[in-house]
């Protein structure tokens, strides 16, 4: 059932005049070039570079896929169980909304801020009642794995059923807007998938009857083979998406919950079967996409290096601000690692931290709204190291080469400024 696709066959591993209150002054050669390059120098709004840009809109929505990493509240529409749920004090408490939206930090999480980069409403996800698919549909969900068989517990949306309501978005954009405009939206949006973790938490190592019946190394074949499919097979690719972002596994060895798992918690190390089952797979996404670019005209990709980017950040918290890069800020137990936040859960009790952006870890499995600010901006714009070929800024807008010329209409159209003869 789980047979990787045929991608997988091709892997390898004169003079200057100056307008000035209405009349042209001539200027001498050597004192017009100083006084040009004042002017210039002196306003924002213009650059004496050739190469300098501006940025047009490239596309105009956001379709996300994924887990509780995304969740912007879909699980408050389903009947599954309080692990799966986000919808109570002290989740969303940073202010930003009035009161918990199913969100699993204690704000906003990556895709908001994505959305706000990209000028975008908040994407709305996708079961809430009367919600505008204009701008794109959230389809994520908390508990949610590639694998069909992850999390049967709590009836949760996996993939696949992500990809059917993508569909009805697809239908009711048509029915809305048109055809034409329709397919327009669907082939200029940025697509983001943020899942795995789960199949690997829950779906793997939490189940002794994948465990037996796998090694590992077939185990990460088969859910990157469905979430290849996803991709490529009679879903995003084949409707006309083009441009995908991609959110790598985190060291997940390294969350509260699996770090107070570990056999030798008392020694304060991670949990490193799980850590090394998230290398696995973020090497085997790689490679996918790097395949699928070359196989497939107009596919382009952002994926990024989550797992370095975060493990930094545990490893060395002070050296970006933080105080504590171990512990959760919400929770119980050993690190905060018992999954008690909100108080809804099999243990009612939980502690809580006084300043949570002073943590990575918000509650015992998700990280902070600020580890979630901080990784949108890289994949919005940073390091080619921690995010490539392409960035999520380079979806959204393209970047048009201007000249002198160009900047200095701009200013004037602006500024009602100088014109230059």
């Amino acid at each position: 059932m789980y047979s990787p696709p045929y991608i997988w066959h091709f892997i390898p591993w004169k003079s200057h005049s100056l307008w000035c209150s209405g009349k042209m002054v001539r200027l001498n050669s050597s004192f017009g070039y100083f006084l040009i390059f004042v002017i210039f120098a002196s306003s924002s709004s213009l650059k004496l570079k050739a190469s300098a840009t501006k940025k047009t809109s490239a596309s105009s929505a956001l379709f996300i896929f994924g887990d509780s990493t995304v969740d912007a509240g879909n699980n408050n529409y389903i009947d599954t169980i309080p692990d799966n749920r986000a919808g109570l004090k002290p989740y969303g408490r940073n202010g930003f909304f009035q009161a918990p939206t199913g969100r699993f930090s204690d704000g906003r999480i990556i895709v908001d801020y994505i959305a706000e980069y990209a000028k975008l409403p908040l994407i709305p996800p996708f079961l809430q009642p009367s919600a505008d698919y204009t701008y794109g549909a959230n389809f994520a969900s908390g508990g949610g794995g590639v694998l069909p068989e992850t999390n049967q517990l709590g009836n949760v949306i996996d993939l696949p059923t992500q990809l059917k309501n993508f569909e009805e978005v697809e239908k009711s954009l048509t029915e809305k807007l048109g055809e034409a405009q329709a397919k327009e939206i669907i082939s200029e949006a940025v697509y983001f998938i943020s899942i795995g973790s789960n199949d690997y938490m829950g779906g793997y190592l939490g189940n002794f009857t994948m465990q037996e019946n796998y090694i590992p190394e077939v185990y990460v074949g088969m859910v990157i083979g469905n979430l290849t499919n996803a991709i490529q097979v009679n879903s995003l690719y084949e409707k006309g998406a083009r441009k995908f972002g991609f959110l790598s596994l985190c060291p997940l060895g390294c969350l509260p919950a699996l770090r107070a798992m570990n056999p030798k918690a008392s020694e304060g190390g991670c949990f490193e079967a799980a850590s090394s089952l998230a290398l696995a797979h973020n090497n085997a996404l790689r490679a996918v996409l790097t395949s699928l670019q070359h196989l497939f005209k107009g596919f382009k990709y952002c994926n990024s290096n989550f797992y370095n980017w975060l493990n930094d950040r545990i490893n060395n918290p002070t050296k970006y601000g933080l105080k504590d890069g171990v512990n959760a800020c919400c929770g119980t137990g050993p690190y905060n690692g018992i999954y008690s936040c909100g108080g809804n859960k099999k243990i009612a009790k939980f502690e809580l931290c006084e300043n949570s952006d002073e943590y990575v870890w918000w509650d015992s499995f998700h990280p902070t709204e600020r580890i979630h600010e901080h990784f949108a901006k890289t994949l919005w714009n940073g390091a080619p190291f921690y995010v490539g070929p392409y960035n999520l800024e380079d979806f959204f807008f393209t970047k048009e080469n201007l000249t002198i010329a160009d900047e200095v209409d701009d200013l004037d159209n602006n500024n009602g400024g100088l014109n230059f003869q």
